[in-house]
């Protein structure tokens, strides 16, 4: 709980049997979370049992994809404030603390993995991944001329309920290029936003994406191709919008 108001984390699960417990407790220690949903997007075997050894809500989703379990999860999340983030060990309980102070003046707070200080010595946060996660996202502060922007990748950020039901219904991806299409939603539909720092630590186990060079190039390119559709779109949608509101008032 959080200033009255009931705070829900979403986990999305494919490959994390061997940390999510341990995540899911770590998350529920802080003291501020009242509900953890589980997404299990077909896990791998044993997934399921270690959940049911905690008090977070497992639901299952058999459309494989990050955006598909994340879209999910939010739907089944019943906060006021829904915190997105991810079991595999990279992220830190306590810095549900850090979003929490934010919320209170911001309606979506962004994290970022890419201050030197809080990347974990082990992370997989080498050069080619963060100035890659870097230069898309200042790529998307450009085109959309908005707020401070340095990590199009991280998956631990904050919306509150207002903002998610805002958004909800303008999801279009299900796989990992999910979180660039989460930010153009939140900048197209001005809702207000901020990004902060948070730790980055060593994954358990091998990330399907981050942990090939190829894999983690293609997402990239996918995620630069749907950030200027998105710009285009809202281009010609505000030149439409002012052409109606010239012919309105000549």
């Amino acid at each position: 709980m959080w200033k009255n108001k009931k705070v829900s984390v979403v986990f999305p699960t494919y490959r994390e049997k061997l940390s999510i417990r341990s995540v899911i407790e770590d998350f529920f220690s802080t003291g501020y979370v009242d509900e953890i949903i589980v997404v299990n997007n077909n896990a791998e075997d044993g997934t399921k049992e270690e959940v049911e050894k905690t008090g977070a809500v497992q639901v299952f989703e058999p459309q494989q994809g990050y955006g598909y379990a994340m879209q999910r999860g939010m739907k089944e999340a019943t906060g006021d404030i829904i915190i997105l983030s991810e079991p595999d060990g990279t992220f830190y309980g306590e810095d549900v603390l850090k979003l929490l102070a934010y919320s209170d003046g911001f309606d979506v707070v962004f994290g970022s993995r890419t201050a030197p200080k809080l990347i974990d010595y082990r992370a997989n946060m080498g050069m080619f991944l963060r100035v890659g996660n870097w230069f898309v996202a200042k790529l998307i502060e450009f085109l959309f001329l908005t707020g401070v922007l340095t990590d199009v990748g991280c998956s631990m950020k904050l919306l509150t309920r207002n903002a998610y039901e805002k958004i909800r219904s303008s999801f279009t991806v299900g796989n990992s290029h999910f979180n660039p299409e989460l930010m153009c939603l939140v900048i197209l539909s001005n809702i207000n936003f901020i990004e902060i720092p948070v730790r980055y630590a060593e994954r358990v186990g091998k990330s399907m994406v981050t942990g090939n060079s190829k894999v983690a190039l293609f997402l990239g390119l996918r995620m630069i191709l749907l950030i200027f559709r998105y710009r285009l779109v809202s281009f010609f949608t505000d030149k439409n919008r002012n052409r109606k509101a010239a012919r309105k008032n000549a």
